[in-house]
């Protein structure tokens, strides 16, 4: 890390030929910046032909440091026409983008990359709001099992807490119900489903949970501040859940807990018509891989943990059923699956319809399964929990 001033850094990765800035960078006169025009002119002469200007992390960049950069970024465009120049930006940082993008429209070899509308290929098909009721009654269900699971995993009252990729923040009202921390935070990059999860905890007068809007990827939140994270069914929609992870990690208290929970959907099980509800599920892992998702996460919790550096690693699975409460709310989900899975994503793939409709098949039968007075209907998750060492 080379600092510049109290408020932001820059620094040259080498392997991924990745210039760095972050923090504010607000000079009142361009000599400020001159340290970092000098690395980012160095790093442009000893880069390749391809290399990243990355700001997902400048919060604040006012126009006399825009002013230098596009000099500097002009310059390297005009001298080797055949280097192109990326900037990563982020939609969480909401100027960022517009202001490169006007520049990159001038140069041929510049080009800006919206980093979290890649990184989240899966959040458009659960983005609409038809799907909120479904992702309660989720929570709903698998919360009869966590509640009794997080104690095991070092939850306990008290605790400063952050519920990463949030969702519609119904983990979050039930976590500072049950176990009452000293502060919570719920961050997601969705601006629709944050609104709705602060309508709702208004609505049950829950109005100390802080959400907040944010690329968990590239979190705005400190260093070692938080003695327990979560983060529930979302690194198995990242497709470098790996980057997830070491900012999990980096925002925990050394000492502290970072849990997390993901599937093995082609384990999903159904009785009576197993056979079809099994090859259904097995095409729904297929599926999420076409689209750089990993929904057979869940017994890879382990091994993602310690590569992330944790340690006192605990991983426990369990199974949410029909019989798990009222079956009618496992047959909804299934129904909701079954929308989203193949109705939007396997016709996204480009799926012929005989493939479909026996797609679509499985699912029937799994709700035939958990509405059947003898059948059993089952979907298995896996929560696992790392500590961050001291």
């Amino acid at each position: 890390m080379s600092p510049f001033s109290p408020s932001f850094s820059a620094e040259f990765d080498d392997i991924n030929q990745e210039i760095v800035l972050s923090g504010r960078i607000r000079p009142s006169s361009p000599d400020e910046m001159a340290g970092v025009l000098d690395l980012i002119r160095r790093s442009l002469n000893s880069s390749g032909n391809v290399i990243y200007l990355n700001i997902k992390r400048v919060t604040h960049l006012n126009m006399t440091a825009f002013r230098c950069l596009e000099q500097v970024l002009t310059e390297a465009c005009e001298t080797k026409t055949q280097r192109n120049i990326i900037v990563v930006a982020s939609s969480v940082i909401a100027w960022s983008a517009p202001l490169f993008q006007t520049l990159a429209s001038i140069q041929p070899n510049l080009s800006v990359e919206i980093y979290d509308s890649a990184f989240y290929p899966g959040q458009t098909f659960v983005e609409d709001e038809s799907f909120i009721p479904i992702l309660r009654t989720q929570t709903k269900m698998t919360w009869r099992h966590e509640r009794e699971i997080l104690p095991r995993h070092g939850m306990r009252n008290g605790l400063s807490i952050a519920d990463i990729c949030c969702g519609i923040g119904d983990f979050a009202t039930l976590i500072k119900r049950q176990f009452e921390p000293a502060r919570l935070v719920a961050l997601d990059h969705s601006k629709r489903s944050l609104d709705y999860a602060r309508r709702v905890a208004a609505e049950f007068g829950l109005t100390s949970i802080e959400y907040t809007y944010g690329d968990a990827a590239q979190m705005l939140l400190a260093d070692n501040q938080f003695d327990f994270v979560t983060c529930r069914h979302s690194l198995q929609i990242f497709d470098r859940p790996d980057i997830l992870l070491r900012e999990l990690f980096r925002i925990c208290k050394p000492g502290g807990r970072v849990y997390i929970t993901n599937e093995k959907n082609s384990h999903c099980l159904g009785e009576p018509h197993s056979e079809s509800i099994r090859w259904t599920y097995e095409q729904v892992a297929k599926l999420f891989s076409h689209f750089d998702m990993d929904v057979e996460m869940g017994p890879k919790s382990r091994r993602l943990l310690n590569d992330a550096g944790f340690d006192d690693i605990k991983v426990e699975s369990f199974m949410v059923t029909n019989l798990d409460g009222d079956p009618r709310d496992f047959a909804d989900v299934i129904e909701a699956w079954e929308d989203v899975y193949a109705g939007q994503m396997a016709v996204r793939r480009g799926d012929p319809p005989d493939f479909i409709r026996r797609f679509r098949q499985g699912f029937k039968d799994h709700v035939l399964a958990a509405l059947h007075p003898k059948g059993y209907a089952g979907w298995p998750i896996w929560a696992a929990s790392g500590r961050k060492p001291y």
